[in-house]
């Protein structure tokens, strides 16, 4: 009984012993650093290389890093998400487009545009291949929600918080945004021609901002916790399951890489420069959902 209340308080007192690892030297980045995504063979993305500016896409593999693609003039990238088909897909904040890298092509294409957007941010895709936009307005702390469908963006939903973090369920059911001054993360449902009906909040935090979302395969969602410091996993009922602390404090962004035993975190920290690294045991996971009673 002693060693269970010992995991218990360790879970919801913000994961003590965790700890992350650099995975490139603090630094190699600017501080405009954002959108860690992966590839199907484990290369690592981000923006915020200064080659020749930071609103490039960088790769890395096997520990180097290199610019891997340039954005056109004016264009700055932030949020990427791969399609199932090896695509891989832009958020372009300053002249408001979603560019597409195709497999096995050199050039970037023009995928979608909407020029009444404020600042394409973070993106989601959906297992039928539609992707969700977030939109905020950082200086009216108001933000929107777009749909991108065969290459048209449609408005889903004006009015809302700043938006920022945007993630779907990994079967396609329900979609996850948050937003960052306000602190909350609200769930959608997810209809089958993309467009959305409830919605409720999910969660939301007493302090500190959110950023970029990603879910692991169990429907755990995983957020960044930008000012702070932390990556919070909550499972798909909404409960906190554990917090892990980072070296930095400004974590952008997150993607996730999972194998038997081990969920890998891949961690932008844009004050720091670098990806931090966090490892999380998938039976810790299943042995806090069954003390705390939340399911998976």
């Amino acid at each position: 009984m002693k060693k269970l209340l010992v995991i218990l308080g360790t879970i919801l007192c913000g994961g003590m012993y965790a700890q992350s690892v650099d995975l490139l030297p603090e630094g190699t980045f600017t501080a405009a650093m954002e959108a860690s995504s992966h590839d199907a063979v484990g290369n690592l993305y981000a923006v915020g290389l200064d080659v020749p500016h930071k609103g490039n896409v960088a790769v890395v593999r096997d520990g180097k890093v290199s610019l891997y693609l340039t954005l056109p003039e004016g264009s700055v990238g932030n949020g990427i998400v791969w399609d199932k088909d090896g695509n891989m897909y832009i958020a372009d904040y300053t002249a408001h487009n979603v560019w597409i890298k195709r497999r096995g092509k050199e050039n970037l294409e023009l995928y979608a545009h909407r020029s009444d957007m404020s600042q394409p941010n973070d993106l989601a895709i959906h297992p039928a291949g539609y992707i969700y936009a977030s939109d905020p307005a950082w200086n009216k702390s108001t933000g929107r929600l777009w749909l991108v469908k065969e290459g048209e963006i449609t408005l889903l939903e004006d009015n809302m918080g700043t938006t920022n973090g945007i993630e779907v369920s990994p079967a396609g059911r329900c979609l996850y945004v948050n937003e960052s001054v306000q602190r909350r993360i609200w769930k959608y449902m997810i209809h089958k021609d993309g467009t959305l009906g409830t919605k409720k909040m999910f969660f939301a935090f007493p302090d500190y901002g959110m950023d970029g979302m990603r879910c692991d395969s169990a429907g755990r969602l995983w957020v960044t916790r930008h000012g702070k410091g932390t990556v919070v996993i909550l499972s798909p009922s909404g409960k906190m399951m554990k917090e892990i602390t980072l070296r930095g404090k400004n974590c952008t962004n997150i993607t996730l890489i999972e194998d038997d035993d081990y969920i890998y975190g891949y961690v932008t920290v844009a004050d720091r420069g670098c990806f931090e690294k966090i490892q999380v045991s998938k039976k810790e996971l299943r042995t806090v959902s069954s003390v705390i009673g939340i399911g998976r």
